[in-house]
């Protein structure tokens, strides 16, 4: 096992001045950094700056192992409140010798990473997961050992509820403004990942859940009917912005996209493959072996050749948000922030704190 540095200073881009257009609008300004850009190699010592200027100390006690059969498995363990942040506390996992390993090579195993999503009870979006798996994806494409990820969840029955609603209702203008930012560099960093990804889905994913994983190569979901996939967001009075559109339509098809994100569809498992929103449903307990024996089929792919091929599928789709991304936020506060929809997610919210009591 080896440490790798904590993470690197990644500078945030104001949110200018410009007046706000919709989405998808010609001559959106577009002064954001492309996010494709590869940052300086990280090192011990060095901070991250996030978007709104707050800057996170290192993560204590970071580590990411290396090893024949490797899990990358990051973990809130310790949180403290911060004058500039939080600081948080991650630490790897390595799946026990008796764990399967499914059709690997020796070769192949020391380059896979398991990414799972630890924020019971739903695996919330918050903004610290979401600043955590940018980290995390940041280390594991600044180490060349790595050539592939398996994302999937450490919560039974739930891979992601998506994004936490708690973020989006009665907080600042600067807060809405850093946390969609947040949400939009994920995106871009899982979209344009020159990592193999693949989706080992192990519970419902609505939502922010479902968008993680559209971005990935390959979903694998697990075969219960409670397991549940889609953008929903019209279900609770939200617009999924056009760059969860785009990625939905690159997926199943215009006509699909639209009456499914109209509708807020959620798909069971067969109907999920059905539609191709999954590429295969498998038992529950073959999910992340399935993921493995499929990560040796895209590993056997020379890497530059495979990276150059989904570079020239997906990033007119992430230049969009690129040139827009300013412009993206305007219209996100100008949407959050308006009485009727904090209303409604104040009503909901209220109706979970009722079920949970």
């Amino acid at each position: 096992m080896r440490q790798v540095g904590r993470g690197c200073w990644r500078r945030g881009v104001g949110q200018g001045g410009q007046t706000p257009t919709w989405p998808g609008q010609d001559g959106a300004d577009g002064r954001s950094a492309r996010p494709g850009s590869q940052p300086a190699p990280p090192g011990p010592g060095c901070r991250t700056r996030f978007p709104g200027g707050r800057v996170r100390p290192p993560a204590a006690g970071t580590v990411c192992g290396v090893s024949e059969a490797l899990g990358c498995w990051w973990r809130r363990t310790r949180r403290k409140d911060l004058a500039d942040g939080l600081l948080i506390k991650a630490r790897s996992h390595l799946p026990p010798p008796s764990e399967p390993l499914g059709k690997l090579s020796k070769r192949d195993r020391k380059g896979v990473a398991v990414i799972k999503l630890k924020n019971p009870p739903v695996n919330s979006l918050s903004l610290e997961v979401l600043t955590e798996f940018v980290i995390s994806l940041e280390k594991l494409e600044n180490d060349k050992t790595f050539r592939g990820v398996i994302l999937t969840s450490d919560c039974p029955g739930i891979f992601s509820a998506g994004l936490d609603l708690t973020e989006m209702c009665g907080k600042s203008q600067a807060h809405y403004a850093e946390y969609w930012r947040a949400v939009q560099e994920l995106w871009l960093r899982l979209y344009l990942s020159n990592l193999v990804l693949i989706a080992a889905i192990n519970g419902v994913s609505p939502a922010g859940g479902c968008l993680i994983n559209l971005t990935c190569d390959y979903r694998v979901l697990a075969d219960n009917p409670k397991y549940n996939i889609g953008l929903n967001e019209t279900l609770l009075g939200i617009v999924a912005p056009f760059w969860f559109k785009d990625t939905l339509v690159n997926t199943v098809g215009h006509r699909m996209a639209e009456r499914a994100l109209q509708l807020g569809l959620l798909f069971p498992p067969a109907e999920a493959l059905r539609v191709g929103i999954v590429d295969q449903v498998v038992p529950e307990d073959q999910v992340h072996s399935t993921a493995l024996s499929v990560m040796a089929q895209w590993l056997a792919i020379p890497d530059h050749a495979r990276q150059l091929t989904k570079n020239l599928m997906r990033k007119p789709t992430a230049d969009r948000l690129v040139k827009q991304r300013d412009a993206d936020i305007q219209y996100f506060l100008q949407f959050i922030s308006r009485d009727s929809i904090q209303k409604s997610l104040r009503v909901y919210l209220d109706k979970l704190r009722q079920k949970k009591g």
